[in-house]
């Protein structure tokens, strides 16, 4: 029986993709082969030696230690695209908030809710106060193309908006598909130049940390309206709230509110919505769970953030994979030991991790015997070995 833990209370009714002849999946599991989790901090969480992988229900990692995972031989996916659908749809939400002030407006009218028949006229005589230009015809610049952002691109086109885009690693499919519509730029200043609105739809690494910062913002046109729903390490607080003191950014939404942004003039806050929606949480559920029973079952690797993609077509007979070092000879190593037991090779592939220092390896054999591992395990070097 699989362990499964559940992490940030995950209640789905994609959870039944789990077998439960094969798999405990709970909140309360101890030892577990897998984790899935939400944004849940684990750095100081003690991995148990029995844990093969960890699934996070969403696409940023930044709450789990992948280096340190990937030293111990600990597979660990995301849901690319899971929740992009909803996404997608604030941040064209977001579009309409920034144009004018239509949140204003409502609190406005909160404020005018006890003069009784006198509303209508108060309404006629205040309401230009909230006016703000049509998005029909301005030029939105999308500053990463993946699945989220390819979705807005479209969406944008559609409503009459000129769409420019940078994104240095645009895969060749996103880039046919929005060849129509958009205008890729080689350079990412050509978009803060150009562009009208700006959305942030790129993951947070340390070469994104504040790539909103107060040299940025002086390259871009004066009133820019800016749109984060990806993630808030993004953006430099400071200097966002001085561009929109200043007026040279009119608005500034965020997915991501904090002590310096909530509150702050001229800064949309909303509470985390991006994929706060039963569709959203679903469909990351759903990968996530297929994830981590192809990775049990076929030591299959599909959206891992520390390992490449490994996929092998099952043959008849046994399968075992093995974490290791990226080290000269490994695979002859290896290949030597079956060998040595008389067993055959029908098939195998070997990748390696993100960071190049670690490999991994998938044989497919006629059959194993119970000392093949053992002898597998003692090569210097192997982290981890399956069957």
């Amino acid at each position: 029986m699989y362990r499964v833990n559940l992490l940030n209370n995950i209640k789905s009714k994609k959870l039944k993709k789990f077998d439960t002849a094969k798999y405990e999946v709970d909140a309360e599991v101890e030892a577990p082969h897998a984790i899935m989790l939400r944004s849940a901090k684990i750095h100081d969480m003690e991995f148990n030696p029995e844990l093969l992988c960890i699934a996070r229900a969403g696409a940023g990692v930044n709450n789990i230690p992948i280096d340190r995972c990937t030293e111990e031989g600990i597979v660990v996916f995301n849901t690319p695209g899971a929740n992009s659908g909803a996404v997608r749809e604030l941040v064209m939400c977001a579009l309409f908030l920034t144009s004018r002030d239509i949140l204003g407006g409502i609190d406005w009218v909160k404020t005018i809710a006890d003069k009784g028949d006198e509303i209508p006229a108060l309404v006629e005589k205040q309401k230009a106060q909230f006016t703000g230009p049509e998005i029909l015809g301005k030029k939105l610049g999308l500053i990463g193309l993946g699945a989220i952002g390819g979705k807005i691109a479209k969406d944008a086109s559609s409503l009459g908006m000129e769409v420019l885009g940078y994104d240095p690693y645009i895969s060749e499919t996103m880039k046919r598909e929005l060849s129509d519509i958009i205008k890729l730029e080689d350079d990412i200043e050509k978009v803060y130049k150009k562009s009208d609105f700006i959305t942030l739809n790129l993951p947070y690494t340390e070469k994104t940390k504040n790539l909103i910062n107060e040299k940025t913002i002086a390259k871009m046109k004066p009133g820019v309206r800016i749109i984060n729903a990806a993630r808030a390490e993004l953006v430099n607080d400071d200097d966002i709230l001085k561009a929109l003191e200043s007026g040279v950014v009119s608005k500034y939404v965020t997915d991501f509110p904090n002590a310096k942004t909530a509150g702050a003039k001229g800064v949309i806050a909303i509470p985390h919505l991006g994929a706060s929606t039963p569709e959203s949480e679903d469909n990351c559920v759903s990968m996530a769970a297929q994830e981590i029973i192809e990775y049990i079952e076929n030591g299959n690797i599909v959206n891992s953030v520390n390992f490449e993609n490994t996929v092998l077509a099952r043959a008849d007979g046994e399968r075992m994979s093995i974490i290791h070092k990226n080290m000269p000879e490994m695979i002859a190593k290896m290949t030597k030991i079956v060998s040595s037991h008389g067993i055959n090779i029908d098939n195998l592939i070997n990748t390696t991790s993100k960071n190049k220092a670690y490999a991994y390896t998938v044989f497919d054999l006629n059959t194993v015997n119970d000392k093949l591992a053992d002898e597998l395990k003692s090569i210097d070097g192997v982290v981890h070995v399956r069957v």
